[in-house]
């Protein structure tokens, strides 16, 4: 395969770990920078003809109900018949380091008397 010279700016603290990482792996930074560029270049190109298949995909459901008329309709008789179990519900706790932590008793007392 033909290979072409380019010029490339990096910030330098990435500059110094890429001569670090070669110094490691004992392989020159254009290697790294070759493997890295055509692992980023695969993951985009496996993307993209999924993303033009949902566009094109959107671009027909346009065409079939351009105001997406139908789809408010389904939308709005979903919502007015099928029934939501949490609806209406509070759910009293707190979120803790990303975790949901119900009330214990007495602050589920104390909201009751609050009406919080």
């Amino acid at each position: 395969m033909s290979q072409i010279a380019l010029t490339l700016r990096i910030d330098a603290d990435q500059g110094a770990a890429l001569e670090n990482l070669s110094k490691v792996e004992r392989r020159p930074v254009d290697q790294l920078l070759d493997e890295a560029i055509t692992s980023y270049l695969s993951r985009r190109g496996k993307k993209e003809p999924s993303l033009e298949a949902n566009l094109a995909a959107l671009r027909e459901y346009r065409k079939q109900d351009p105001g997406f008329e139908r789809a408010l309709d389904a939308f709005v008789e979903a919502e007015a018949t099928l029934e939501d179990p949490l609806e209406g519900e509070p759910i009293i706790g707190d979120f803790i380091d990303g975790q949901f932590k119900p009330a214990g008793p007495v602050q589920s007392k104390i909201r009751d008397l609050i009406g919080a």
